[in-house]
């Protein structure tokens, strides 16, 4: 099931639905990520008479650090005996196609192509023996923009991570894949920076999800991004960055800077 998000043209109102190739099957309750697993109505909607917009609107975007090795080598940094979390702020979401925007504040911006996992419904203290993918609604595909030279000088990550735009989630979720060894890869201009595979990561999902669960309780619809493999690099104005995770689709959005 692919699950997207949109505004339809006759209405202001954001509402889920099921994309399919060239239409969208809306949700009878479809404002909230709760809707699933309701049934979607039997009126389609033309995708060309809608904009697509990011999939989720989480409570928090719950980002694992250094969760590949060899992008924790690439950035001299030692590989995290627990799985090493911090918070982007929701605000920093933004969808397919829309602009990344470079802030004045930053000269080393730096894309982040990572898997992302959507929550489906409330997941607190998960057990041992709970089937921890049944909390997941789906996964989809995320750009963990980061200033890379704000991230050094801070030490902690909240500023460099949280900029406006600096979130890039989408096209859709996709539910009912396995996400143990979907390839992710990160497109500058076409040229490929980065390509690894989520059996490479050092925590998995399952355990990410477990791990989160006893720290703080996970909502529906939170997002959690899972680490990114090795091949980040600088970001320009008028670049066009693309993250593509194998069985889900590619995130593409162009790079500007700010006019302000």
């Amino acid at each position: 099931m692919r699950i997207c998000r949109f505004i339809d043209v006759r209405s202001s109102t954001p509402r889920f639905g099921i994309l399919q190739s060239d239409s969208i099957l809306p949700l009878a309750q479809g404002e909230t990520i709760e809707s699933f697993p309701s049934p979607p109505t039997d009126q389609a909607i033309a995708v060309s008479s809608v904009r697509i917009l990011a999939p989720v609107i989480p409570s928090k975007i719950i980002c694992v650090g250094r969760n590949y090795r060899d992008h924790a080598a690439e950035l001299g940094n030692p590989m995290p005996i627990e799985p090493l979390l911090f918070l982007k702020a929701p605000s920093a979401i933004i969808g397919d196609g829309d602009p990344i925007i470079l802030p004045g504040d930053s000269s080393d911006v730096q894309h982040e192509g990572e898997l992302g996992v959507v929550v489906g419904r409330q997941a607190h203290n998960v057990g041992d023996d709970e089937d921890v993918l049944s909390y997941v609604l789906g996964y989809t595909c995320v750009n963990d923009v980061t200033a890379r030279d704000l991230q050094k000088r801070d030490v902690q990550f909240t500023r460099a991570k949280s900029f406006d735009t600096f979130c890039p989630v989408g096209p859709v979720i996709v539910s009912g894949i396995d996400p143990g060894d979907l390839e992710v890869t990160t497109r500058v201009n076409d040229e490929v920076r980065q390509r690894g595979r989520t059996s490479a990561m050092a925590f998995s999902v399952p355990f990410l999800v477990r791990y989160i669960s006893r720290i703080m309780t996970l909502l529906p619809g939170d997002l959690i991004s899972t680490g990114t493999p090795a091949g980040v690099s600088r970001l320009q104005e008028g670049d066009v960055v693309q993250v593509e995770v194998s069985g889900i689709g590619r995130l593409s959005n162009m790079v500007r800077v700010n006019a302000k």
